[in-house]
């Protein structure tokens, strides 16, 4: 049999229940300034780390012609590698939150992601070229932006960014506190690639012109390397280097490479393993 509770505990009981819920608004309203409401000083939209954002890209399937079934492996192969990029791409998106400077997301990611693609829209299409019409223009669905969760500093999307911090460093000074370039900052070295020309069988002449031009795109495409290398001393964390400039100058070479052989190909044997010279390293 229940007992009625005498005045000053029911008193006592509505002070410690006025108490909980007011710290239970208080909650709510920290809560909701941590999930990006409006920043009373700059009127910024504050996004939490948890929102990087995701990547979007176009669709390379619907583009294709007809497919010919001696292509359809290899095309359904690389086309599957196409969403595997973009997937490792996102992961990348949320394993960097905070690093970097204001271009890091472009530089580390979306540049490094169009590389790729680039690389794997021309293997489809000289997978397609082989028996039937090689499909042209497939390079310009290569780049991909970054759709929503990032904040837009200066044109550059950020992933993570929140109001109030300097552009787009994520309030780390855009180096991770290891001075990024391989921990030097005063000696930032080269890029060191394989020669891929001496490794060429003998060229047919109708390919010579285009090969010549893609040999002296290799070689602009370290001396960019190098200048980058020079650019971003002490950015970026300690993988920088890998993943802004070895990793990118590696799929462009890729992409380089591939047209060479293909080149060397219409009118001769393709030749086979060219990918093998695509990585470079940093010789200090």
């Amino acid at each position: 049999m229940s007992r009625a509770l005498p005045k000053y505990n029911k008193r006592r009981v509505a002070v410690i229940g006025g108490a909980a819920a007011l710290a239970l608004t208080g909650a709510v309203v920290v809560t909701s300034a941590l999930a990006g409401e409006t920043s009373g000083k700059n009127g910024t939209n504050a996004r939490t780390l948890a929102s990087p954002g995701t990547v979007s890209c176009p669709d390379v399937a619907s583009r294709l012609p007809a497919v010919p079934a001696t292509a359809k492996a290899e095309v359904d192969r690389n086309l599957a590698l196409l969403n595997t990029q973009i997937a490792e791409a996102d992961k990348r998106l949320v394993d960097t939150v905070g690093q970097g400077g204001p271009n890091f997301v472009n530089n580390a990611i979306l540049g490094p992601l169009k590389d790729k693609r680039v690389a794997t829209v021309n293997r489809i299409a000289t997978a397609i070229g082989r028996t039937a019409a090689k499909p042209q223009g497939l390079e310009a669905l290569a780049p991909c932006t970054l759709n929503g969760g990032g904040v837009d500093v200066g044109g550059v999307a950020t992933p993570g960014a929140t109001a109030g911090q300097p552009a787009g460093n994520a309030g780390n000074n855009g180096n991770a506190g290891n001075g990024g370039n391989a921990g030097n900052t005063g000696a930032v070295g080269t890029v060191s690639c394989p020669d891929v020309a001496s490794r060429l069988p003998a060229i047919p002449a109708t390919a010579k012109a285009e090969v010549d031009r893609n040999l002296a795109l290799l070689n602009t495409q370290i001396a960019e390397a190098d200048k980058r290398l020079v650019d971003t001393v002490g950015q970026g964390g300690p993988n920088f280097v890998n993943n802004a400039i070895l990793g990118p100058l590696k799929d462009k070479r890729v992409a380089t490479v591939n047209r060479i052989a293909t080149a060397i190909g219409r009118t001769a044997a393709k030749p086979q393993g060219l990918e093998a010279l695509a990585p470079c390293t940093l010789n200090k």
